[in-house]
């Protein structure tokens, strides 16, 4: 209980400023009593004399008299062992914030308050908390830079801001040299920018969680490409085996140069996955900077630190990804199993007369294009059309494989990939590696295509062939034309009711043939393919095509 007693006075006999036993104590009109040297030192130098707890204010400045009570209880006080203020105060050192209030060893300010520009310690802060003048003062961490929130022509506390001439301002400048600008509150502008601010974030953010699905797709076709080259040097060997004692240096040439190709798409893909990583780095940084700027409690800092921040960039590169579910090194296998099938003969009826110089598997060559349409239709792949693409005016039918234009609209639900100008339609599967399809048409003309996914919907550069993102042969009753990005080709060939499409997506190779008894070639495309590709239809007047079911 003594103990308590003790503690009870330590409080009464303590000065408010330095924290210590009062020295010469005097009390002010308010009633608050400090050390007269602390008073003295804190009232120095000001116009209006207020109290440091209470901040009352007092004109002229009061007169000072020790109050000989509290200096008799210090001194008894003494007497009991009690000499000083609790140690475990936590002063200030180098770089901290001081308490405004505190004199002689000053303590470090837990916060500072924007109104009165001024910072405190846990002890001076208290009035902040316990009276009504001061609940509606706004509380920051503390700062050194409190001083540049006052208006440096007027001293006058900046609460405004010239959206003019971006900067902060007080009430005297927005009727004085800022008139008739654009100026609103700080907390107003605040409130503005933070909404941007936070939308560059979900921004951010959505790009972040794009490129890391990006980065997941990548790691799966590295290992769709690992797994795929692995079968194919196991088949490869399997077949090379049978011809192990004139084959033994290809099997091994074979095997290396399919695995320096795995390397470099493996590479490629993970070249491609570090950029996305980085990319994904630097956007959470800056999602970090944004997030701080946004905690930013101090208006006018937050205001002078956003026009510094630099734009959010576009992303420079656009990447479509496609992690190809067919086997990368088909191709290999069958061309060796070719080779077996060829050698066999060659042993057996013509090999005193046959040099083996010239054999040679190159895996990074594209292989050649068939010559019979069963060489055709070894490719071929059943495609339907995509009813999400389809112009109103196309009818589709049989199972999503033809498509007629009609007078009449049809009753497809909106979609924004649906054709808006042109009634065409493209097919739902994407196309990659080596394949072939066959469209019969009927009526009047017909454009059989292909292409990319992202061609645009609307306008007239959307049709097929009138864009770098398209490629068509024109099918008439008389004549055939090829079209790519607005430019158009005559082609000469037999008439047909039937046009064949082969496609080496890789080899970058597009051919169009006339399909009748024969395979008659009309046109060949030799480019470089940068995204899959999607079979398309464009159809004339009152025609019908059809993609043909192989049997």
């Amino acid at each position: 209980m003594a103990q308590r007693g003790n503690q009870i006075n330590q409080e009464i006999i303590c000065c408010t400023i330095c924290l210590d036993l009062l020295k010469h104590p005097v009390t002010i009109p308010c009633g608050h009593s400090y050390c007269m040297d602390c008073i003295q030192s804190f009232w120095d130098g000001k116009l209006i004399y207020s109290c440091p707890v209470c901040r009352k204010s007092f004109t002229p400045r009061p007169v000072l008299l020790k109050n000989t009570m509290l200096a008799a209880l210090v001194e008894e006080l003494k007497k009991t062992g009690l000499q000083a203020a609790p140690a475990d105060h936590c002063y200030a050192g180098a770089g901290d914030v001081v308490c405004d209030v505190c004199t002689g060893r000053t303590l470090k300010a837990c916060k500072s308050c924007l109104q009165c520009l001024a910072s405190y310690c846990d002890k001076h802060l208290q009035p902040h908390y316990d009276a009504a003048t001061f609940k509606k003062h706004k509380l920051v961490e503390p700062s050194k830079q409190l001083r540049e929130n006052i208006c440096s022509r007027h001293d006058e506390v900046m609460k405004m801001f010239c959206r003019t001439d971006q900067q902060s301002i007080c009430y005297l400048c927005s009727v004085d040299e800022h008139k008739g600008h654009d100026t609103v509150s700080t907390a107003a502008e605040r409130t503005e920018r933070q909404r941007e601010l936070e939308g560059s974030r979900l921004n951010i953010q959505q790009r972040i969680q794009d490129r890391e699905k990006e980065v997941k797709l990548l790691q799966q076709e590295v290992e769709a490409v690992n797994g795929s080259a692995e079968k194919a040097v196991e088949d490869s060997e399997k077949i090379l085996t049978e011809l192990i004692r004139l084959m033994e240096k290809r099997s091994s040439d074979v095997k290396q140069k399919i695995r320096s190709q795995k390397d470099s798409e493996v590479s490629r893909a993970r070249e491609l996955q570090e950029k996305l990583e980085k990319e994904i780095s630097d956007l959470k940084k800056k999602d970090a900077e944004l997030e701080q700027l946004s905690q930013e409690e101090d208006l006018n800092k937050f205001l002078q630190s956003y026009p510094s921040l630099p734009p959010l960039s576009e992303s420079t590169e656009s990447f479509s990804i496609n992690v190809r579910p067919l086997r990368y090194f088909e191709d290999v296998t069958a061309a060796v199993s070719d080779l077996r099938d060829k050698l066999q003969v060659v042993l057996r009826d013509k090999w005193k007369n046959v040099s083996l110089n010239g054999t040679e598997v190159d895996v990074l060559l594209p292989q050649p294009e068939p010559r019979t349409r069963a060489g055709f239709l070894k490719y071929s792949r059943e495609i339907t059309l995509d009813l999400n693409t389809a112009h109103i005016q196309l009818l589709i039918s049989e199972g999503n494989r033809k498509a007629t234009l009609t007078e009449q609209q049809q009753c497809y639900s909106s979609h924004p990939d649906r054709f808006a100008v042109w009634s065409q339609v493209l097919s739902r599967e994407s196309l990659t590696g080596r394949c072939y399809w066959e469209v019969e048409r009927r009526g009047g003309r017909v454009s059989v295509a292909v292409a990319y996914k992202n061609i645009s919907r609307a306008g007239w550069a959307s049709g097929f062939g009138f864009n770098d993102k398209s490629w068509a042969l024109e099918c008439d009753q008389n004549s055939y034309t090829f079209s790519y990005n607005s430019i158009d080709t005559p082609v000469s060939g037999p008439r047909s009711s039937r046009v064949g499409v082969y496609l080496d997506h890789r080899a970058g190779i597009l051919s169009f043939y006339s399909v009748s008894e024969t395979m008659t070639l009309l046109h060949r495309v030799q480019t470089k393919f940068t995204q899959p590709l999607h079979a398309g239809l464009l159809l004339y007047y009152e025609t019908t095509a059809e993609l043909c079911k192989q049997k």
